[in-house]
Order: structure tokens, then C-alpha cells, then sequence
């Protein structure tokens, strides 16, 4: 079976502060992630964050759709697991880091098991191409969502 794995991370202009809130904003991760086409929450917490949401994915080949379950550690680390989907498993996970003097580490990694049916359908360079718009674009596209303002 195909794994999509992988990270990414980027240094960014900005204190840690800043930059959790838009990581932490998953129904805003359309905006500026490359290949997420929608996020809707099903199950908020107590502070009104989603907690379970519905993904659509573009996988190139189709769009995917998840329901993932998000763990905040705010402000350091935002994690996410599918709870059902179309896949056979998704973990992800943002941590971040105070550099001190307004700048912030952000790292991205994600692994994900396709499962047998998309297995085969997603395969070879297929993947490579995948895992460069979902996981090494990644800390990059936040980098810019931040410092574009």
C-alpha cells in the first residue's frame, strides 16, 4: 500500500502568538493551503474550537473527504487524526517554536496510508507529486499566508 509521509518546516516573521492563531484556525485552512478545498466542523469544544470536521482533499485524481479529529496544545502544537474517510489513515501535526525576537519555527508532518483501493489508483510519481502539494508546501504556504499580512 501507497504512504504518503513527510514534513516540512519554515522559519516565519512573526511571534508564536500570531502564528498559532492561524494554524489553530482549521476552518480557515482553506484559504491558504494548497489542495484543501473545504473544511466544516461537526463537533466544536468548550472554547469553540472544531474539534471534528469534515475535509475535502484534492488528490488530483479525485477529492477526498475525512473526518479527522483535531488535539490543540496551543500554542505549540495542533494534532489530527481521521476518524473515518476514504483513506485508510491520516496523522498530522503543526509544532511550533518561539525563536525569540518575533520569529517562529513551524514544522508540518503528515502520514498518511492510502489503503489498498486508491493504492491504486495513486501510485509512483503520482505520490511524489502529492506529497510536495500536501506535506513540503506546507510550512511554506504558512509562512506566506503570515507575512502576506
Amino acid at each position: 500500500m501507497a504512504m504518503l509521509t513527510g514534513s516540512s518546516t519554515a522559519e516565519i516573521d512573526a511571534p508564536l502568538e500570531q502564528v498559532w492563531a492561524l494554524v489553530q484556525d482549521v476552518e480557515r485552512a482553506p484559504q491558504w493551503q494548497g489542495g484543501l478545498k473545504a473544511v466544516h466542523a461537526l463537533e466544536r469544544d468548550d472554547d469553540g474550537h472544531a474539534i471534528v470536521c469534515q475535509t475535502e482533499s484534492d488528490a488530483r485524481v479525485r477529492t477526498i473527504k475525512s473526518t479527522v479529529r483535531f488535539t490543540y496544545n496551543g500554542p505549540a502544537t495542533l494534532t489530527w487524526r481521521q476518524e473515518k474517510g476514504e483513506l485508510k489513515s491520516v496523522e498530522g501535526r503543526w509544532e511550533l517554536e518561539d525563536l525569540g525576537g518575533n520569529r517562529t519555527r513551524a514544522t508540518y508532518s503528515l502520514e498518511v496510508d492510502l489503503g489498498r483501493v486508491l493504492s491504486l489508483v495513486i501510485r509512483g510519481p503520482l505520490v511524489d507529486l502529492l506529497r510536495g502539494m500536501l506535506v513540503s508546501a506546507r510550512a511554506g504556504e504558512l509562512k506566506r499566508a503570515i507575512e502576506s499580512g
